[in-house]
């Protein structure tokens, strides 16, 4: 593998550096680095950061490869500068047994664009009546530690302690999609002045915060881990704030779009902005914004959900719930987070890249840019501001809630072990 000299980039938006890679390793971090052969980056004014990673990815492989594969996610996650994703686990079949996870990690090996860790349902076929094998998918090749039923709620309480009973063995995680059912049924936006007036059904804040509060308490008990997928509401935010006051051990995560977009775009009635959970209020997102800010939010994850046109491009109540997001991610974040100096770049490099890292046990990733650790790094241009254009995403789906948007910032390269994966915004 040869050389690559970083030269005189902001290392997590700090002083210029020079960054020599060798051999899928950090050589040396410095001023004035040469090194005689090797391929010359030249980064002046772009930031550095180690390769982000994604504890939220839907990849749709197997069974749904209309909407995305392993290889186009990989691809999308590359031009996002993300080094590694976490692939959810509601795909046909459900990746609920060493099997199909075991698929899922060896598609990732082979396309190579960024490392694949699959995520293990916690219910057989999540239908939240039977535990999956949690076992078997930690022991099997994939090593799985992350469980969830995203897409569907552990709702049944015995389940969900027998869930983190189970992975406390291995020291797994639970990673919860909060949404009691019964006060989620005919739901399509939040419940508030812009659904009563739109006449669209209510998913109100309290059915998440309710099953956020009885996890964080059921895993008090069992003292397990529990992680809450796309934390949405203010009242979460001071759920989990007392949880972790208690020492609890409970993490959460915030999608992008949940720290820019409101449930007044839902007036428009463009499926674009129909998610789960949904758009919130103005309210919601400005404490999301200062509790990732503070700490109470421990990471951002996309929650990329990648759609076929003919699911999207209907009338609201038959559209599909979702977004794609790996591409634009670390745009909305410099929009909502750096530009509005609520978090730096070193920040921004904790939430996007150490703290998943950390959560999921992404061994290599999510490291310090030093020298002797792996050359897992993105490299950002963050004075670039450009249209978002979906025509060009390296995803196969464009159901992005951004089209036509200006946002800031842009991956330019993305490095993986040291192979360059994006080179001058460009895949390899």
């Amino acid at each position: 593998m040869s050389k690559i000299l970083i030269r005189g980039a902001k290392v997590l938006g700090g002083e210029p550096q020079d960054v020599l890679i060798d051999g899928g390793t950090i050589a040396e971090v410095g001023g004035g680095l040469s090194a005689e052969g090797a391929e010359v980056v030249e980064a002046e004014g772009k930031v550095l950061l180690p390769g982000l990673v994604d504890l939220h990815t839907h990849l749709r492989e197997p069974g749904r490869e209309d909407s995305e594969t392993v290889l186009t996610g990989t691809r999308a996650a590359a031009s996002g500068g993300f080094t590694t994703v976490f692939a959810m686990a509601n795909t046909f079949p459900v990746a609920d047994t060493a099997g199909v996870v075991e698929q899922v990690w060896r598609l990732g090996k082979e396309h190579g664009y960024c490392d694949v860790q699959p995520i293990g349902a916690v219910t057989v076929g999540l239908e939240g009546r039977k535990l999956a094998e949690l076992g078997a998918m930690h022991e099997s090749a994939a090593g799985v530690t992350v469980f969830s039923d995203d897409g569907k709620c552990v709702h049944d309480a015995v389940i969900m302690r027998r869930a983190l009973e189970y992975v406390k063995a291995f020291g797994g995680v639970v990673a919860q999609h909060a949404q009691e059912p019964r006060l989620t049924e005919g739901a399509e936006m939040n419940e508030g002045i812009v659904s009563a007036e739109l006449g669209l059904g209510g998913w109100p804040a309290v059915a998440e915060e309710s099953i956020i509060a009885r996890d964080v308490l059921l895993a008090d008990h069992v003292g397990s881990r529990v992680h809450i997928c796309h934390l949405s509401t203010a009242g979460s935010v001071e759920i989990v704030r007392w949880a972790k006051s208690r020492g609890i051990a409970v993490t959460a995560e915030v999608t992008p779009h949940h720290l820019l977009l409101t449930d007044e775009l839902v007036r428009t009635y463009n499926p674009v902005y129909k998610v789960n959970p949904p758009l919130r209020t103005e309210r919601d997102v400005m404490a999301l914004r200062e509790a990732l800010a503070d700490g109470t939010i421990d990471i951002v994850a996309t929650d990329h959900a990648p759609h076929p046109h003919e699911d999207k491009d209907c009338e609201w109540a038959a559209a599909a719930m979702g977004m794609v997001g790996l591409e634009t991610a670390l745009s909305v974040v410099q929009e909502t987070m750096v530009d509005t100096g609520l978090l730096d770049w070193a920040g921004v490099a904790d939430r996007m890249s150490v703290k998943p890292a950390q959560i999921g046990q992404a061994t290599g990733h999510g490291r310090p840019v030093s020298a002797g650790e792996p050359a897992n790094l993105t490299l950002v241009d963050t004075a670039y501001r450009g249209l978002v254009e979906p025509a060009g995403f390296a995803s196969r789906s464009r159901n992005t809630p951004y089209e036509g948007r200006e946002l800031p910032g842009r991956v330019t390269h993305t490095w993986l072990r040291g192979k360059a994966t994006l080179v001058d915004g460009k895949l390899t």
